[in-house]
């Protein structure tokens, strides 16, 4: 999947250090909880040499499995497919019945979250009202780091839209295209619902022009950093600057922040 997610060249990754790049075949079903386990091995490893890793990219919740101490209640899949049988309106009731003030921490008109719900308390026996009373949970909610860390946010502003087409456009003269054809036979459920691998899927399948499938993908890619751009806004961590045309100038305004913040120097 170098393409679709952007993975860094070889040239890069001789240059620089990664971490967590080639870690999972596109059939493997990759959550956030085994990101954040894999993770913690890299942090751990870092902070014991007195090493500074810089985390970059990816979305919010996987940024805060990192810093934050999220905790990721089992899941079976023979459990969901029992409860995915089973009307909204019983998983809702069964919740209840169970937890009567369920509705102050989990969205009832949700049924995906209601799903969830019932599937954490039928495993674990634990119910919403419980786990929102844990001190991690509680760390969580007031964005109370588990790691030191300093964050960075860039601000695109108006050339936001722009950019992600220009983005995906690149990617399909890259080969994103013939990419997608050859991982579909292997891709399994987490990669399958990657943006833009989504979108292409049907365009290789031969149910969509590339067309479609283009437009698809960048109003996906748009509704995805919408919705990002609001989880990071959030966070009253991050130290925001606005975008700027020459990344030299943005690299500036970052370093004099962790010059001014931590005693970092280029």
């Amino acid at each position: 999947m170098d393409i679709g997610t952007a993975k860094p060249d070889a040239e890069a990754r001789r240059r620089f250090a990664y971490h967590l790049v080639d870690v999972a075949d596109p059939s493997d079903e990759y959550t956030v909880a085994d990101f954040q386990r894999a993770g913690a091995v890299v942090l751990d490893r870092a902070a014991s040499l007195g090493d500074r890793l810089v985390v970059a990219g990816g979305s919010g919740l996987h940024f805060r499995s990192l810093v934050d101490p999220l905790e990721f209640p089992p899941t079976d899949e023979a459990v969901r497919a029992q409860l995915e049988a089973v009307a909204s309106d019983e998983l809702t009731r069964e919740l209840l019945d169970a937890d009567p003030a369920a509705g102050e921490v989990v969205d009832l008109a949700n049924t995906r979250r209601v799903l969830r719900a019932v599937e954490i308390l039928r495993l674990t026996g634990k119910t919403p009202t419980a786990r929102s009373a844990t001190s991690n949970a509680a760390a969580v909610r007031d964005y109370r780091a588990g790691r030191p860390f300093l964050a960075i946010g860039v601000d695109p502003g108006e050339v936001l839209p722009g950019r992600i087409e220009q983005r995906f456009d690149g990617m399909l003269e890259a080969g994103l295209l013939e990419e997608v054809a050859a991982l579909a036979p292997i891709l399994g459920r987490t990669a399958r619902q990657a943006v833009g691998y989504k979108e292409l899927l049907p365009v290789v399948e031969g149910h969509s022009s590339v067309e479609a499938g283009r437009v698809a993908a960048i109003g996906a890619t748009s509704a995805f950093a919408k919705r990002q751009r609001t989880f990071f806004r959030r966070d009253p961590r991050i130290h925001w600057i606005p975008w700027h045309h020459d990344v030299d100038v943005l690299a500036g305004e970052a370093l004099e922040y962790l010059e001014r913040s931590a005693g970092w120097s280029s």
